[in-house]
């Protein structure tokens, strides 16, 4: 068995091209963490961990099962939710593949509603990070947004007072403009487990999925970040097409 001072050096040795120095975490194990891949070497992913350093995640913490391909779950610069397996004091190991779908989406929802508060704050408050700052010590961001839209009086204690109402009014209605990403793709079998082999095929989860007759196929995302959610798509493409093939059925991507 490898020592944790082996291991540790190993992970600074594979990490030195893109880290610039050791960086404590500040973590514990089965925290929720919101990272940005940073590279992928080998069957190792390096990311960068949001406000607490570094982390690295092993293929077998990509995903379940067999990985043919990894950019199908993580490449460079994607935001991607973890959780920590371990911690050290310059890096945690992290996990992919044990998130939930209903914590990743917790995680997302709670990352949004604090950079609409960074945001707002920016725009209308010249000394905006030191106020963020104090805020944090006793609020998380997400929690105060809610709070502060419940009970002004909070704000009393870190905004100037004639800012307080243009604050509140922003709050309220500051929402993220999302658009609907929309792509048409057909599917075809002539086996007589066509039926089954579909429903296994498009069983998947984040996007919605409609037929459309013929063997046609409508495949919808919303996102606040139309690039993100084309790359998704694609990648989710990737996956239908490999299985169809196995499966020896007929797959294509219908241009506009």
């Amino acid at each position: 068995m490898q020592s944790p001072s082996c291991k540790d050096k190993r992970w600074k040795n594979k990490s030195q091209s893109y880290n610039s120095g050791d960086i404590t975490v500040n973590l514990k194990t089965d925290d929720l963490v919101l990272c940005t891949v940073k590279k992928i070497e080998g069957t190792t992913v390096f990311v960068d961990i949001e406000n607490n350093g570094q982390g690295s995640i092993v293929m077998s913490e990509i995903a379940a099962g067999r990985i043919r391909n990894i950019r199908e779950y993580v490449f460079p610069n994607k935001k991607i939710v973890c959780k920590v397996l371990k911690t050290f004091p310059d890096h945690a190991e992290l996990s992919l593949r044990r998130v939930t779908v209903t914590e990743k989406e917790s995680v997302l929802d709670k990352d949004k509603k604090e950079k609409i508060l960074q945001n707002v704050l920016r725009a209308n408050v010249k000394n905006h990070q030191e106020i963020i700052d104090k805020i944090k010590e006793s609020y998380d961001l997400s929690e105060f947004i809610e709070e502060a839209k419940k009970n002004q009086k909070i704000l009393e204690k870190f905004i100037p007072k004639d800012q307080i109402q243009l604050i509140i009014k922003m709050l309220s209605e500051k929402k993220e403009k999302e658009v609907i990403i929309k792509k048409k793709f057909t599917l075809i079998s002539h086996s007589p487990s066509g039926l089954n082999d579909l429903k296994e095929i498009l069983n998947i989860k984040n996007v919605e999925i409609h037929y459309l007759g013929s063997g046609a196929f409508s495949i919808i995302k919303s996102s606040s970040n139309p690039k993100e959610a084309e790359k998704e798509i694609l990648l989710i493409f990737d996956q239908i097409a490999e299985k169809a093939k196995q499966k020896k059925m007929l797959f294509s991507i219908k241009e506009k």
